[in-house]
């Protein structure tokens, strides 16, 4: 598990990986920017313009915070959605990098490669959730968040790495059997999603770290270049 973790930190640094980062952030800071241009006009025309000026402005700036607080809530959900649409390109770049002679796996078909990624993002949106009530309840909030956070993405990037290569019986007996795994890797998943900033990596981390898992400590038959890196 700390060999794939530490592939899988190595590969957010490399080309491939950057461009589908860079390509994915964008999109998201550009959704973002656009949302918050739109809530602020909304929020001048529905502000009554009769309105004594110091409460009109003590409104402006109340709605600014939260609108501020609400977005830095949606960027974390918000990259998860367009890195769950690069899904693929991110796999393909591990295959070609680590597993070069193995048989590629299958990318997914539009149709449910969406719906993934839409599930995908309900759940990110639900442990964030989960983690702001949790904040108000003291001496459990912390651990609640990690083992729920564990479970959750582990399970979420498991499947979702393991959809590539098995049907979604076979993925889901594979994850049964190798639930400790899961959960480990999901506890690691869910501590780097914890870091500000740095969660916005989480689905490029996370995704290539369950494919890592996945071909070195459960595949049943490893491959002859299980222990090869061929970057060295």
């Amino acid at each position: 598990m700390l060999i794939a973790a530490r592939l899988a930190l190595s590969d957010l640094f490399s080309p491939a990986f950057r461009s589908v980062m860079l390509t994915s952030l964008g999109l998201t800071l550009l959704l973002l920017f656009v949302l918050w241009l739109v809530v602020e006009a909304l929020l001048a025309w529905a502000i009554d313009i009769n309105v004594h000026p110091w409460l009109a402005t003590l409104i402006t700036i109340l709605t600014g915070i939260g609108l501020l607080i609400g977005l830095a809530f949606l960027m974390a959900p918000v990259a998860s959605l367009f890195a769950g649409l690069f899904s693929d390109r991110i796999a393909r770049a591990v295959e070609v990098v680590h597993y070069p002679f193995d048989p590629p796996g299958r990318d997914m078909p539009i149709l449910e490669g969406l719906r993934e990624t839409i599930g995908f993002t309900a759940v990110v949106i639900a442990v964030n959730l989960i983690a702001l009530a949790l904040l108000l309840v003291p001496g459990i909030n912390a651990i609640a968040f990690l083992l729920g956070n564990a479970y959750l993405l582990g399970r979420q990037f498991f499947d979702a790495a393991l959809r590539r290569y098995l049907s979604a019986e076979a993925t889901r007996r594979t994850r049964h059997a190798n639930r400790g795994k899961v959960f480990l890797g999901g506890l690691l998943i869910a501590v780097l999603a914890a870091i500000p900033i740095l969660n916005l990596t989480t689905p490029f981390f996370a995704s290539a770290f369950m494919l890592h898992l996945y071909k070195r400590a459960i595949r049943p038959v490893p491959s002859r270049w299980l222990d090869f890196d061929v970057r060295t």
